[in-house]
């Protein structure tokens, strides 16, 4: 790793020119070759996903993106002739756009269904010609200007649907913007230095600027879902900006011992760097677990997210240093100059609240630890109620055209409007279809069908559907009992002695369907992530009890992490505040995802606090001091690290996506914990009650294990002058600083 930074810092400026290459061919050639993403919850096998094969192959027609135009009037009806000329002409216009295969209006024959009963709302259904990810956003836009034209002061108009939804606005880049700038202003209060705060944005967004268009390139190979890109820009940026601390901060101490630049950023990537680059392996690991669930869904999300870290952590190790030589001294502060200048090089004690911290958290490790564990308990709770299940337009803000248009058919034509089910089969003959006529009948009579629609014949007469709507919201879990219904006693029983094989689709069966394959997979998921996990603490520590505490204090973070999204997003504590709509169901998806991203960020602030502590307790054999030394010398940069990290993610909230924000809010409570209760605070508590227990290994297992080092023994000497200082010498240093307090904290 040394000779990698000396590499880097003595070719400088060719460092800096590939990486600014590397960015600019990516980006180019995701220009070029446009986005393909494709959010694809079908999972093979499932009877939903038999039941869309079905319908694509009978039905091509049926093939593209279904949304709705809604109106309501609030003077007369839809059947006043104004209403009804201004509407059939708006529908025929749309009907006339690029990209819409047909449009099924209110006002003819077969669509008397689609006006409500008070004859003030009604509805038509267009066809864009491809499936929702597929429709130009440009198309979708035309649909929604031409629709929204024919508003006046009693007619309002509103839109719904999958393709409708890419009109929506978002937050464009205003979370990034923010989430920077917040990073910005803690770095530059933590150095004092302008060049050295903006070394570790620089570099994270060259990082994560070549990851972004990566995965735009990335999409058209595999399936990669659309919020695959913010979500990678979104981790990437949290712990890109966090390694690059971590490695100026060191080369910061490096520079302030005497070191010359070269030297010390050398000596940054060979200790620090090497810890990034551990911390970086542990978050890609836990992300390429998702591959072990085989849905194409989450592998596109998983490569994704993992080549935004490899990147940053490249960058961070090859860039970082590159610009760090440009930089020079220049990374100190004024004042810090001046010091090292007038004073000369000094050992760099841990003084201050850091120091007084862990001296308090040394002499009261009982109490403190079950104040973490109560705060953790509470805050996990609401995660025994977790519910997943389909989170619609219903669940969007409340001035979207989709959210009007979802809660106009929900309060005029039911709920079940919004969510209706698609049975389809193969017909093989006469007795199929008169079951299949029987079959209308008894649906009607079954408990939680509002309505059902006649059974509609392919052209070949071999394929038939009819559509189920509920009487309840497609997110309610009377809607999945519905779908459980029909599928082990209503359609068996409407089999029994024909060839028919009716499957049950739609967006609720769909999402039902890929819930419970993940929930099935998620308890070998989450024990795979945490034995790979745990094998390298092991393997870096030499220590059975620091890999067990680090799985419980993930398994932790997780579930309150968890807590906090269920109450903000299922039970609505303050969604609406947020801009984020209304209560709601949590995607099937979040679990596997979540695990994986925080496993891996709750693994970066465990190894960069032990690695400190176990290098302590190498030279010194006393669990006490290791403890005390490593907490009171890691803890500032962990809060300072936590600190940007929460801001990033916070700032994604600002987008209006409600995935994107359960992300970010999950990712932020989850880090809020890990640094400020966990790390800083349960951890070490625990530490100091186990003794030297924490450092215990089996004796033949150390024979047999291999070793790999976070910190390489010849730069364990690099903290030279606080291992070795006596009491004495470290009173006399703070004696002249006028912290006498400091002193009895620091030295116990």
């Amino acid at each position: 790793m040394a000779a990698l930074a000396r590499w880097c810092v003595r070719r400088r400026l060719i460092t800096v020119l590939l990486w600014l290459l590397a960015l600019g061919v990516a980006g180019s050639g995701a220009v070029l070759a446009g986005s393909a993403y494709s959010n694809d919850y079908r999972v093979p096998g499932t009877e939903s996903s038999q039941a869309a094969r079905l319908l694509e192959e009978g039905f091509p027609s049926l093939g593209g993106d279904t949304d709705t135009v809604v109106w309501h009037t609030s003077s007369g009806t839809v059947r006043d002739a104004a209403v009804e000329q201004t509407m059939t002409r708006t529908l025929d216009r749309i009907a006339a756009l690029p990209g819409v295969a047909s449009v099924s209006g209110p006002y003819d024959e077969r669509g008397a269904g689609r006006i409500s009963e008070d004859g003030r709302t009604a509805y038509a259904t267009l066809t864009f010609e491809d499936r929702a990810q597929d429709v130009d956003a440009g198309e979708a836009a035309a649909v929604v200007r031409t629709a929204q034209e024919a508003e006046t002061g009693d007619l309002r108009v509103e839109l719904g649907g999958s393709a409708i939804a890419l009109t929506e606005s978002s937050g464009g880049h205003t979370a990034e913007i923010v989430g920077v700038v917040v990073a910005a202003v803690v770095l530059f209060l933590a150095f004092g230095s302008l060049a050295a705060s903006l070394l570790p944005i620089g570099t994270a967004l060259v990082g994560v600027g070549t990851a972004y268009a990566g995965i735009a390139l990335l999409g058209h190979v595999m399936t990669v879902a659309d919020f695959a890109p913010m979500l990678g820009m979104l981790i990437g940026l949290g712990v890109g900006i966090d390694y690059a601390l971590f490695i100026v901060t060191r080369h910061r101490r490096g520079l302030k011992r005497g070191l010359s630049v070269t030297e010390a950023a050398a000596r940054a990537v060979a200790t620090t760097g090497r810890a990034v680059v551990f911390a970086g392996a542990t978050v890609c690991i836990a992300l390429l677990g998702m591959l072990m669930l085989r849905l194409n869904f989450l592998n596109g999300v998983a490569v994704a997210a993992s080549l935004t870290v490899v990147l940053t952590v490249a960058a961070s190790v090859t860039l970082l240093p590159a610009l760090l030589s440009f930089v020079g001294m220049r990374a100190l502060s004024g004042r810090e100059r001046r010091r090292l200048a007038e004073h000369g090089p000094e050992p760099e004690l841990p003084t201050g609240f850091a120091a007084r911290w862990s001296a308090f958290v040394e002499r009261h490790p009982r109490i403190l630890g079950v104040i973490a564990l109560v705060v953790i308990t509470v805050l996990a709770l609401p995660t025994t109620s977790l519910h997943l299940g389909t989170s619609d337009q219903g669940n969007d803000p409340e001035n979207t055209t989709t959210r009007q248009a979802y809660d106009l058919l929900a309060d005029n034509f039911g709920p079940g409007v919004n969510g209706p089910l698609t049975l389809v089969t193969e017909v093989g003959g006469a007795e199929d279809r008169l079951a299949l006529g029987d079959l209308d009948a008894t649906l009607r009579q079954t408990e939680g069908v509002a309505s059902v629609s006649p059974v509609t014949f392919g052209k070949g007469g071999d394929t038939a559907y009819l559509t189920v709507v509920p009487e309840s919201s497609p997110q309610s879990k009377q809607t999945s009992d519905l779908v459980d219904r029909l599928r082990e006693d209503v359609l068996p029983r409407a089999e029994a002695g024909t060839s028919l094989d009716v499957h049950v689709g739609g967006i609720t069966a769909a999402y039902d369907d890929f819930a419970d394959v993940i929930v099935g997979k998620l308890p070998l998921f989450v024990g795979v992530v945490i034995g790979l996990g745990c094998l390298l603490l092991l393997l870096a520590f030499r220590s059975i009890g620091i890999p067990l505490k680090a799985a419980a204090m993930n398994v932790a973070a997780v579930a309150a992490a968890f807590g906090v999204v269920v109450a903000i997003f299922q039970w609505g504590w303050g969604s609406e505040l947020l801009g984020l709509g209304r209560s709601g169901p949590i995607e099937p998806f979040l679990p596997v995802i979540m695990v994986s991203v925080l496993f891996g960020l709750s693994m970066d602030y465990q190894v960069f606090l032990v690695s400190r502590m176990y290098e302590e307790w190498l030279e010194t054999g006393d669990n006490r001091r290791a403890v005390r030394v490593g907490l009171a010398e890691t803890s500032r940069v962990i809060n300072s690290a936590a600190v940007i990290m929460i801001s990033v993610f916070l700032a994604f909230v600002l987008t209006g996506d409600r995935v994107i924000a359960m992300f970010g809010i999950a990712l932020a409570s989850a880090v809020a914990l890990d640094a400020f209760v966990l790390r800083t605070l349960l951890v070490p508590a625990l530490m100091h009650l186990l003794g030297g227990a924490n450092w215990w290994l089996p004796r033949h297992l150390d024979r047999i294990l291999p070793r790999i080092s976070i910190e390489p023994p010849e730069c364990r000497a690099a903290h030279e002058r606080l291992a070795a200082a006596t009491d004495a010498e470290v009173a006399d240093v703070l004696a002249e600083e006028g912290r006498e307090r400091d002193v009895r904290d620091t030295t116990g």
